[in-house]
């Protein structure tokens, strides 16, 4: 009898470990695209790359960190230029997490830190740059936000991929006197060709001169081409051998 109320109580023993030991460890799956954070008692433990790992709940928690790339927009900022004209800008940035513990401790919220850091780092250069610069070099001042924010950005455990100016919007008036500047450039090109076009008529002229000074003979050809196309019909003229420069021929006997 006391046999078997022994084998009863290392059997509820046996059954009571076996339930701590399953409630105590849980099975995690770390997948490609994420990272794991592990803390033990509080404290940063290690960083857990892709696989399936056991984790003693009572210790230790895991926070995943999707790591892929994404895009994060800042629409229609209300921005002054250098030269204090007041533009709409909007933005986007492509960054990924590099360093999931800087990502989860540096900040409360990753993203919006960084997107705070890309709103004050773009008026700051905006505010560097006059308009007409800001709308001639849109893709350099992309590169130049990537740059300046990058620092910041992994400070935060993130990498910075891309940045892009989407849209610069004008004020309705300042948009008018733009497209009236872009019209005088073009009207101030075409002025151009067309002077270069006359002084190349003009030296064809002058060479066209001197070359009938030297033979007059072609301008009187010159004049009877003109003639005959005129009239459609073939035009004979005599002239002299000494008008034409052509020489004379002495034959003898």
């Amino acid at each position: 009898m006391d046999a078997l109320i022994g084998l009863f109580i290392l059997s509820l023993v046996l059954i009571f470990l076996g339930l701590v030991w399953r409630f105590s460890l849980r099975w995690v799956v770390i997948f490609e695209n994420e990272r794991g954070v592990v803390y033990k008692q509080g404290k940063f433990h290690r960083v857990l790359q892709p696989g399936s790992y056991w984790i003693y709940t009572y210790l230790e928690k895991v926070q995943k960190v999707d790591i892929r790339a994404r895009f994060i927009t800042i629409p229609g900022q209300d921005v002054l230029s250098s030269d204090n004209i007041g533009v709409k800008v909007s933005v986007a940035v492509n960054f990924r997490v590099d360093d999931p513990f800087k990502a989860l401790n540096s900040a409360f919220n990753y993203t919006e830190s960084l997107y705070l850091i890309l709103q004050l780092e773009l008026r700051d250069l905006f505010g560097s740059t006059p308009i007409d610069e800001l709308l001639a070099k849109r893709k350099q001042i992309g590169v130049t936000l990537l740059e300046k924010s990058k620092e910041k950005a992994a400070e935060l455990g993130l990498a910075l991929l891309s940045a892009d100016i989407k849209d610069i919007m004008l004020p309705g008036d300042l948009k008018n006197i733009f497209a009236q500047i872009v019209n005088a450039r073009n009207e101030g090109l075409a002025a151009l060709e067309r002077a270069r076009g006359e002084g190349a008529s003009l030296r064809n002229l002058a060479n066209t001169a001197k070359l009938l000074e030297n033979n007059p003979a072609l301008l009187q050809l010159r004049i009877l081409q003109a003639l005959e196309s005129k009239s459609g019909n073939t035009i004979i003229l005599s002239t002299s051998p000494e008008v034409l420069n052509f020489p004379s021929v002495t034959t003898g006997k």
